[in-house]
C-alpha cells in the first residue's frame, strides 16, 4: 500500500516537472525506484491522478486565454490529432522498446544537449508568431507531430512541444504557453485511455483506504504545478532553455554513475 508520504513526494515531483522540459515521467519512475515503491496497478492509477492534478492548474492560470477566443480550441484540437493517431498505433510499442533506467539517462543527456543548443541555432531567426492565437494551421500541425516525439520514454512532452514551437517560429513565451494549453487534451486523453485499462480495478481504488491517497497526490500536484508554471514562463522568457539543458545533463550523468556503481 502506498502511504501519504509517498503520495505527497510523487505529487511534488509531478507538479514540479510536468511543465518543465525535463520529463516528468522519467522523474516519477526514478522517484518510485528511490522510494522503493513496488510496481502495481494502484501505482499506475495513482500516476494518472497525479498527472490530472498537474494539468488542472492550466485552466486556472490561463482562464482568460481559454475564454477569450474560440481560435485556441481549434488550434489545440488540430495539434492533438497526431498524438491520437500515433499514440493508438505506437505508444505501447515504444514504451516496451525504449525502457529501462539506462535509456532514461541517455535520453536526459541527449535532450539536455538539444536544449542548450536550440537558442544558439535559432539566434538569427526572428519569431514569426508572438501570440498563440496567431498560429497558422500548418504550425499547429507541425507542433502536434513534435509532441509525438515524447512518446519515447524519457523525452519530455513539454520539452518536445516547446522546442517544436520555437522551430516553427513561435517566440519563447508563445511556445511555452502553447505547450501548456496543448497538454490539456493530451494528458486528459492519455489518462482516459489508462483509466479504461484499469476499469476492472476502479471500484477498489475508490474505497476508503485508497481514495484519500489519490486525492492527496492530486491536490499536492495541483498546488505545486500552479507555482511551477509561473516559474517556467519566467525562466524561459528571460534565459531560454539552457538552464534546463544543463539540469538534464547533470541528472543524466548522476543516474548513469548510480547505475554503473550498482
Amino acid at each position: 500500500m502506498i502511504g501519504y508520504l509517498e503520495a505527497i513526494i510523487l505529487g511534488v515531483i509531478e507538479g514540479l516537472t510536468e511543465f518543465l522540459p525535463v520529463s516528468s515521467t522519467a522523474h516519477l519512475i526514478i522517484g518510485e525506484y528511490l522510494l522503493k515503491i513496488p510496481s502495481s496497478n494502484f501505482l499506475n492509477f495513482l500516476t494518472i491522478f497525479i498527472q490530472l492534478g498537474a494539468i488542472s492548474a492550466v485552466p486556472i492560470l490561463y482562464y482568460k486565454r481559454l475564454t477569450s477566443s474560440i481560435t485556441i480550441y481549434r488550434l489545440v484540437s488540430i495539434s492533438f490529432i497526431p498524438a491520437v493517431i500515433l499514440g493508438v498505433l505506437f505508444d505501447d510499442f515504444l514504451e516496451s522498446m525504449f525502457e529501462g533506467y539506462s535509456f532514461i539517462a541517455i535520453s536526459w543527456i541527449l535532450g539536455g544537449c538539444i536544449l542548450i543548443r536550440i537558442d544558439y541555432w535559432l539566434r538569427n531567426r526572428l519569431p514569426k508568431t508572438q501570440v498563440v492565437t496567431d498560429l497558422s494551421i500548418l504550425q499547429s500541425v507541425k507542433i502536434g507531430f513534435y509532441q509525438c516525439i515524447a512518446m519515447i520514454p524519457g523525452v519530455s512532452r513539454s520539452g518536445a512541444t516547446i522546442v517544436g514551437g520555437r522551430l516553427v517560429g513561435l517566440s519563447h513565451q508563445a511556445a511555452v504557453e502553447y505547450s501548456f494549453l496543448l497538454g490539456i487534451p493530451t494528458i486528459l486523453g492519455a489518462s482516459a485511455k489508462k483509466i479504461l485499462d484499469y476499469r476492472a480495478d476502479v471500484p477498489q481504488f475508490f474505497d476508503s483506504t485508497h481514495l484519500p491517497v489519490l486525492l492527496t497526490s492530486f491536490i499536492v500536484s495541483f498546488l505545486i504545478a500552479l507555482v511551477s508554471i509561473r516559474f517556467m514562463v519566467s525562466i524561459v522568457t528571460k534565459y531560454g532553455f539552457v538552464i534546463f539543458g544543463y539540469y538534464r545533463i547533470a541528472v543524466g550523468i548522476l543516474l548513469s554513475l548510480f547505475l554503473w556503481l550498482n
